[in-house]
């Protein structure tokens, strides 16, 4: 199985847009909920946004909701993460995570996701 690689990260002012990327190959069956988590320096890992194995079902943190939009494009095996009206408190490493489940819908619990990428870097500054 490949690995979930994220890209799209950066350095953008407060107000600003970014499109987080992970290449799924191979999680974007009937199987996996895929989802994104983040990290400051200093803070625990903490849930952001995940989306369904079925892809009908999304959850999002309540500190991005409506300002996060997760969906994913099967064609070209991609979870994507628009992020608008970014804060500097929105300023983490990202990541990209998998687990397997059977279930309907989808959780931001860290402890539930087994296959992660490497992250990649969103600074919001002026």
């Amino acid at each position: 199985q490949l690995p979930l690689v994220e890209s799209g990260g950066g350095l953008v002012q407060p107000g600003g847009s970014l499109r987080l990327s992970c290449a799924a190959a191979g999680f974007l069956s009937n199987s996996y909920s895929i989802a994104w988590f983040r990290q400051a320096p200093g803070k625990e890992r903490e849930g952001v946004s995940c989306l369904s194995r079925t892809g009908i079902y999304t959850n999002y943190a309540h500190s991005v909701k409506g300002r996060f939009t997760i969906s994913r494009d099967n064609a070209k095996n991609t979870v994507s993460l628009q992020m608008n009206g970014l804060k500097p408190e929105d300023t983490s490493v990202y990541y990209c995570a998998a687990r397997r489940t059977l279930l309907s819908g989808c959780g931001l619990d860290v402890t539930s996701y087994d296959t992660w990428g490497q992250g990649t870097q969103v600074t919001v500054s002026s």
